[in-house]
């Protein structure tokens, strides 16, 4: 008997014990046997409980070491009765509460492997053509030719500037760091800017621009908004042949108002429809310059605003983009 408590239970146990049997011995020495008897039954009993009890819970201390250790296979589910049984079952739940995290920690390193394995793909790319225009550039004499050199690598920084751009709000918006306000704005205005960065794009391209928005209000924060609706409204551009159009319009229900943004381009494999959300993924018909982060951000933004974003499309026929602003959470 190591157990402090359980040498303490035993002697007091026999102490008892004795001490009724010297005191009925005065009155009856049967009755002072029966009680002698019975009391060394019950403390034996007791003992044998106790010890058992001593037992399990030296049992979940052993499989407490285990999880410590690491170990988050264990089946220590319960489905007996007892205060001890709803421990063990409880700590089984821890067990598969930090089995769950741990799988979902490994998941995210993954990602940020393949995350960073993508950034470094991208800027990898307008850095090897800097260098080569570089080397160009500095043996290169002809005026018009340093001249289309130099466009071209203010054009790939550009683009990295744009990358690493978008990669930082995407960090802060997943971080939460991101200094998100929730005021309500009028969304016309916010797609009247989100289109104009575009402006001088659609006229080199011949295309035209059909905006039909009714105005209505939003609640969350019209600069990051106005952020996701240009990524978007960049998208369906990107995608449109020359003198093809862009239609912009609106939607009010009594469960949702919503803004639509649709074109008559290439449009979207069906295969490709599933991920078109998916951070740095290129479908078939995405562009040279496509970095694959700008509708990943927009449907991060409008998540933040108690809205949703889905998108169809037709391969020939263009793509229309539903961003859904609800008015009462669901």
């Amino acid at each position: 008997m190591i157990n402090k408590d359980i040498k303490i239970i035993t002697v007091s146990g026999f102490a008892v014990t004795v001490l009724c049997f010297i005191i009925c011995s005065f009155f009856d020495f049967r009755c002072s046997l029966v009680c002698l008897v019975l009391g060394l039954v019950l403390t034996l009993i007791f003992l044998y409980v106790t010890k058992k009890r001593y037992k399990k819970i030296n049992e979940f201390n052993n499989y407490l070491s285990l999880i410590c250790a690491g170990r988050l296979d264990l089946d220590i589910a319960d489905n007996t009765e007892g205060e001890l049984s709803i421990l063990k079952n409880n700590l089984y739940k821890v067990m598969t509460l930090l089995r769950f995290q741990n799988e979902f920690l490994q998941k995210d390193k993954l990602y940020l492997a393949d995350s960073l394995a993508d950034i470094s793909h991208q800027l990898k790319t307008p850095l090897t053509s800097m260098i080569v225009m570089t080397d160009l550039l500095r043996e290169e004499k002809s005026a018009d030719k340093r001249t289309e050199f130099i466009n071209i690598i203010e054009s790939q920084l550009d683009k990295m500037k744009w990358l690493t751009t978008n990669l930082l709000k995407l960090s802060k918006l997943d971080a939460g760091t991101a200094q998100f306000k929730k005021e309500d704005f009028s969304i016309k205005s916010v797609i009247e800017k989100s289109i104009k960065p575009f402006l001088i794009t659609l006229d080199l391209k011949g295309m035209s621009l059909v905006n039909l928005t009714t105005d209505f209000i939003v609640n969350g924060d019209s600069n990051w908004s106005e952020e996701a609706f240009s990524n978007i409204i960049k998208n369906c551009i990107e995608h449109t042949q020359k003198n093809g159009e862009l239609t912009i319009s609106s939607k009010i229900t009594n469960l949702y108002d919503a803004i639509i943004i649709s074109d008559n381009g290439c449009g979207i494999e069906a295969e490709d429809l599933p991920h078109i959300f998916e951070r740095f993924y290129h479908g078939k018909n995405s562009s040279g310059d496509s970095v694959g982060i700008g509708l990943a951000l927009a449907k991060t933004v409008f998540e933040k605003e108690n809205g949703e974003i889905t998108v169809t499309s037709e391969p020939g026929k263009g793509s229309r983009f539903e961003i859904r602003f609800y008015k009462s959470i669901i």
